[in-house]
This record gives C-alpha cells, structure tokens and sequence, in this order.
C-alpha cells in the first residue's frame, strides 16, 4: 500500500470502526473518535503535496495491482496536478464538517459521522483512481453515503430530496457505464484511463462518448438545465451534508471533464465547447438571477453554487491554460466559500431553526463575531480581491477575453449578480436593528464554531493572498491536457 491508499482507505476504516459501535456507544467517545479519524486521514494526505513534483504532468504516487484479472481490472491509482489538491481539499473539509456536527447532531451520532468519513474517502478514491472500472465504482459509490446522510438526518422532506439526488445522479452514470465498455473494446481489452487517452477514434465514436459523459458529469456538477436536483436537495440535507456536496461532490463532476470527455474526445470536445460555452453563461447569467429572488438562504447559496460552477466549465472549455487553470483554481475555492457559506447559515439555523431570510434582520448586533466570519465569506462568494473566490473567476475572465472580448464581458456579469444577490442577503439578515424578540436572543458563536470558521477563513485568505502553491501544481499537467486536445485537430 502506498501513500494514495492509505489516503483512501483511513477514513473509510475509521467510519467502519465508527459504525461497529453500535447506537448505544457514548457519543463523546464518538465524536473525539471520529474527530481523530478526520484529522489522521488529513495527516496521511500532507505528504502528496510535500513530495510533488512540480514541473512535470506525469502520474505520481502511482499503484498498481491486479484486481478482476479475467477482465483486466486493475486497482490503479495516480495523481497529477489536476487531481492533487482534490485529495488535500476532500480531507481537509472532512474535519471542519465532522467539527460542525459535535454538538448538533444527537441522535444515531456514530452513524452521521462514519458515513461523512467513508464518504470522504471514497470521494479521494475518484480523484485517484487510474482504472475506469475503479473510477466508476468510487463515482457510484459516493451516492450511498450522501443518499444516507439526507435521507436521516435531512428536512421534512428528506426522503423526496434523497430519491431525487440518487435518480438525477444514477441514470446520468448509466450512459457513462457503456462509454466505458466501449473504450474496454476499443483499447483491446483494457480498462486504462490513461491508455484511453491515446486512443485514435473516429468524430461519431467521440460524439457519442462526449455526451455520454456528459450525461453523468453535467448532472453531477450541476450544469443547467440539469441542475433542478441541487436547491431541493441542499434545503432539505443536514448543514454538513450541504457542505460537503457542495465543497466536493460537485467537483467529481468538474474533474471528470478534465479527465474523461476532453482527453479522450477531443475532437468533439472541441466541436460541441460552443454548447458547453452556451449553457456554462446561461448558468452563470440566468441562475444568478433566480439566486437573487430566493427567500430561503440555503436555496439562495445552492443556485450562487450552480452560477460558480457555470464559470469553472466556461473555463475548461475556451481551451486555453488560463481558463483551465482559472476553472481548478475556481473549483478549489469555491470548495472553501461554499462549505463555509452553508456552515454559516448551519450557525443561525441551529438557534433559530429557519433559514428565511424574512425570519433574521439586525443579527451583527447580537453575534457579532460570527457576522465579522459571514462578512469575509460573503465578499469571497462575491468575488472580493484578496479572497479565494476572486483568483479563479479573474483567471477564467482573463481567459475568456483571450478567446473572444464579448465572452469575457459575459462571463464578467457573475461578479455583479454574485455581488447582488450575496451583498443583499447578507444586508438583510445581518445589519441594521434587530428584528424581533427571536434575534435579540441570539448568542454568539462559541470555540468550536469558531475553530470551525477560523479553519476556513485562513483557507479562504491565504488562498487569495497567496494562490502560487495551487497554480504551481497544476500548471504542467494543464500545459500538457491543452497540447493533446488541441494537437489531434492536426492529426
């Protein structure tokens, strides 16, 4: 076993142990036990990026063993600069949403947190794995825990929120499934990520593996118009499930793009990027709009989380490194501002137990270091300089305008919707006098809230302040993706 297993399968064994335990264990020991799990699982991925090579797109920390031989199966693992700091993201927000959980959830505790620990590492598993079987087993696999997770601990209508999540993300998946088995037949046999990116196919073969996964990855990330699933299920899933869907499943689907549909299909990558273009600025322009209407602050970050996503496959598909990179960096980042944006309003919801905007008015006064945290996330979400979310969205606007200016200008809108729609829930809910006798109640956050929010505002700052170690990591394996889906327009 080498480093990425071990990545993998530590907190999976931790959330195994954590399930034996069985219903009647003390949920203090529970809780330390899973917190442990969290942060040893973090420690053991530390080393990826201490001992990364940069300058090179070649796979590292790679394994190898043989898994189904009758059918050439492999248990294959490897990250490049597109994957690493996926894995480093995955285990970090692990322990911030199993911190968040400590005092708010108390019925079936080690449940709750075992299924976020294997969870996590399943979702390590799909951003290592080398071997398109293995891929899809982790892909498919991260919808069991996730389903769990809301279909228990969600809202009143968790078990409608649940079906939908599993249903939009399973059938999606079905079409990927025989895209693979195809390129099994077409490779002789083998089930190779990589070798399948050297594969020479013909524009229909290309056509028909492109939409097939677009099928599973545009539900998964979610593009419009395939993105209905992600209000209802992020209302009614617990604050912890909300963050990780949106700090990391989202992302799978991202990463499939990157490595799936433009290597393999270049050709028809390149041939439908202008539908790609077209519905990433309709998810960045429109469903920044429905954001601005929403009454309930859970609903209102989901679609703010649709129109950011819109900007990282926008950036993907204009096929320039900037854009690329922009899109990864984007991904990254939202990754912080999104969890820390749902853990927030995971804060207020837990003392009053209502997400309606209308319900909340003057809070700063009662909670206000907890207002000094949604402040800063706020103006990250919006895009402000010297946050994480303004890197990413700057590179991909950069890129953009290399492509085309009036693409640029389009795509640039975000940050004046995000600015809106983020700016007046933040007014409504926080400033002026408070409200009514409920707000006037209200405590302030107390060390482990504040622990947790401290974790993320660093994350959010130094990657805004100081971007260089992410761009630095994926620059040569980036450099390298743009070459081979541009290089078979020559061939």
């Amino acid at each position: 076993m080498g480093l990425l297993s071990f990545a993998i399968w530590t907190p999976i064994v931790f959330g195994l142990v954590l399930l034996a335990f069985g219903h009647d264990a003390q949920a203090r020991v529970v809780r330390w036990f899973a917190l442990v799990g969290a942060i040893v699982s973090m420690l053991v991925t530390l080393p990826l990026y201490n001992g990364f090579k940069l300058g090179t797109a070649a796979m590292q920390w790679t394994e190898k063993a043989s898994w189904i031989e009758r059918f050439n199966v492999n248990y294959a693992l490897g990250v490049d600069g597109i994957s690493l700091w996926f894995v480093l993201l995955t285990a970090f927000i692990t322990v911030v949403v199993i911190i968040s959980a400590w005092d708010v959830i108390t019925e079936r505790v080690n449940q709750y947190m075992g299924a976020f620990l294997i969870l996590s590492g399943l979702m390590i598993g799909v951003f290592c794995a080398l071997d398109g079987i293995l891929f899809y087993v982790f892909f498919e696999a991260t919808l069991i825990p996730m389903y769990l997770i809301i279909g228990i601990w969600g809202g009143p209508n968790k078990i409608y929120a649940a079906f939908k999540f599993f249903l939009y993300t399973l059938l999606g998946s079905l079409l990927m499934l025989i895209a693979l088995i195809y390129l099994y037949s077409k490779s002789g046999g083998s089930f190779d990520i990589m070798l399948w990116h050297k594969l020479p196919l013909g524009s229909t073969a290309q056509t028909l593996l492109f939409f097939a996964f677009f099928s599973a990855f545009a539900v998964k990330v979610p593009m419009f118009p395939v993105h209905t699933w992600l209000p209802d299920v992020h209302v009614e899933a617990p604050t912890g499930g909300s963050a990780v869907l949106a700090a990391i499943m989202l992302k799978l689907g991202a990463y499939g793009f990157l490595r799936f549909s433009m290597p393999i299909a270049p050709d028809a990558a390149r041939e439908w990027a202008w539908l790609m273009i077209a519905l990433s600025l309709v998810a960045v322009i429109y469903v920044g709009l429905v954001a601005m209407v929403q009454q309930d602050m859970k609903k209102l970050v989901a679609y703010s989380s649709v129109a950011h996503m819109g900007f990282v496959t926008l950036g993907f598909f204009i096929f320039n490194p900037l854009g690329i990179a922009g899109g990864l960096v984007q991904m990254i980042a939202h990754g912080f501002v999104s969890g820390a944006m749902f853990l927030c309003i995971g804060v207020l919801y837990d003392r009053m137990h209502s997400r309606q905007i209308a319900d909340y008015g003057g809070v700063i006064n009662t909670m206000p270091k907890f207002a000094a945290f949604a402040l800063l996330f706020a103006m990250a979400n919006c895009g402000l300089p010297a946050t994480a979310g303004f890197v990413g969205e700057w590179m991909v606007i950069l890129g953009a305008i290399k492509t085309n200016f009036w693409l640029g200008l389009a795509a640039s809108t975000a940050l004046v919707f995000g600015a809106a729609y983020t700016l007046w829930m933040f007014k409504r809910v926080y400033l002026g006098p408070v409200a009514n006798a409920h707000v006037r109640e209200l405590t302030d956050i107390n060390a482990r809230e504040f622990l947790m929010l401290s974790l993320l505002a660093i994350a959010v700052l130094a990657m805004g302040l100081y971007p260089k170690p992410f761009t630095d990591v994926m620059d040569a394996s980036v450099t390298e993706l743009i070459k081979s889906v541009m290089a078979s327009k020559l061939n």
